[in-house]
């Protein structure tokens, strides 16, 4: 005789992040660039996994709900950030770690591989660059907001790496 209760099924949300516990061990080069992105003001990391149970795939990164980062935080090393499309084809051609994804606009955005040819500074300055350009198209009012989010560091909105 056939069982007659239902068989329960579990909902999958791709936004749902997955729990704490089970976040990858990152590089010493990932960390290192984890914490400066978390450093900029407003920024929050959102932890995207394909499952709810698997651990996430990449960290995307937004101010004032604005995308400035993608951090690999599993399999491949990288980051996919924001970029002058001017700045981005000379990076393409001095750098063998710096491309595209398919999925992105390759004039505005690249990727960086965090295990190549790439110094770190220059990683930083990209990362800077990618909030500076995001944050300086945010309205007045969202401006105003991430200002009174860092009152006592009002330059650092400004993209420089020190």
């Amino acid at each position: 005789m056939k069982s007659t209760k239902a068989k329960r099924v579990s909902t999958i949300s791709l936004f749902d992040p997955p729990p704490e516990a089970q976040t990858p061990q990152l590089s010493k080069r990932t960390a290192t660039i984890k914490a400066w992105i978390e450093t900029k003001p407003g920024a929050q990391g959102l932890p995207f996994a394909p499952r709810k149970t698997s651990p996430p795939l990449v960290i995307i990164y937004k101010v004032m709900g604005k995308v400035f980062a993608i951090l690999s935080v599993r399999g491949a090393e990288d980051v996919i950030l924001k970029c002058d499309p001017t700045l981005a084809s000379v990076l393409r051609q001095d750098y063998t770690g710096v491309g595209h994804r398919s999925h992105l606009d390759r004039r505005y955005w690249i990727s960086v591989r965090l295990d190549a040819d790439v110094p770190l500074r220059e990683i930083k300055r990209l990362v800077s660059l990618s909030y500076g350009l995001v944050s300086s198209a945010l309205t007045a009012k969202q401006k105003a907001e991430l200002e009174r989010l860092a009152p006592s560091a009002p330059t650092r909105l400004n993209p420089t790496v020190r």
